[in-house]
């Protein structure tokens, strides 16, 4: 009997240590520490930026798909109403990523344990989403009009359609549309970007971009119909933009680093809100450890 009973005893060991080293890898999976998404980009020899007469610099560029992008891009405008601008900004070096000819910064350390955030800049018209203080995408955007502000401060991301039709004119079709504040209608989507804040109050974006947003940021979860489970990605929308002056991205010309925003700016917007954010995001990490 003696020997049957060492037997049962280390089967019993053996599956008690087994299901301890099973916890404990588990609970070291959960709690490891997300890597900050890496990307490559190819920095421009110089960043110096000159007027151009639209029609005369299209006749160049028309077959470059990377230089009227970025030309797009710095316009704060896209391919349909790029071409009714009078004059544009061009940059003198093309060969460059997107993120070296806009204002937001590479990287944000403070923004390390943030694992999602979406940033609207008023004043430039520009947006920038992280993910760890990594900067993942960027693009232009044309905010509300003066009479329809943006609204500004912190957001979620909830519902998303692929679709759907303003509740201002119901004649606009809105893509790619995800919305950030439910009870005034106002969200990121594609529509056309006349190169100035024109919208009534939505953010609007590239095609491309809004289909990039559309797919990486989170929807809400909802408990019920009138309560909020989990919220989504935050979104910061901030400053003022000068209406009725020039437009501030053609100081570029004189000042290539005129716009930029440091590490610093961005802090200090995000600051304020930083605690709503992480509790938020232990929020959601919380509901999709239970699931």
């Amino acid at each position: 009997m003696k020997p049957i009973v060492c037997i049962l005893s280390a089967v019993v060991c053996s599956v008690l240590f087994s299901c301890k080293e099973s916890a404990a890898s588990s609970k070291n999976k959960n709690q490891t520490e997300k890597i900050p998404t890496k990307i490559e980009r190819k920095k421009p020899g110089t960043v110096t930026y000159n007027f151009e007469n639209t029609k005369e610099w299209l006749k160049k560029a028309t077959n470059d798909s990377t230089q009227l992008q970025l030309a797009y891009a710095i316009n704060r405008t896209d391919a349909d109403n790029f071409k009714k601008l009078d004059s544009v900004i061009v940059p003198n070096d093309f060969t460059g990523d997107i993120a070296y000819y806009l204002p937001f910064p590479l990287k944000v350390s403070a923004l390390k344990e943030v694992e999602k955030i979406i940033y609207f800049s008023y004043p430039t018209q520009t947006f920038a989403a992280y993910e760890n203080g990594e900067l993942i995408y960027t693009g232009p955007t044309n905010m509300g009009r003066e009479k329809d502000k943006t609204p500004t401060g912190l957001f979620f991301t909830n519902w998303k359609a692929e679709k759907t039709t303003s509740t201002f004119n119901d004649e606009w079709d809105l893509k790619w549309n995800f919305n950030i504040e439910n009870k005034l209608g106002v969200g990121f989507h594609q529509y056309a970007l006349p190169g100035y804040p024109a919208s009534h109050s939505c953010l609007r974006l590239q095609e491309a971009d809004a289909k990039k947003l559309y797919s990486w940021a989170d929807e809400w979860i909802l408990q019920d119909d009138q309560n909020v489970k989990v919220k989504g990605t935050p979104v910061i929308v901030f400053g003022a933009y000068p209406f009725g002056k020039v437009k501030p991205w053609y100081v570029l010309v004189d000042d290539a680093k005129g716009l930029q925003l440091s590490e610093s700016d961005i802090e200090r917007e995000t600051q304020p809100h930083l605690n709503s954010i992480l509790k938020e995001q232990k929020n959601r990490a919380t509901q999709q450890n239970k699931e």
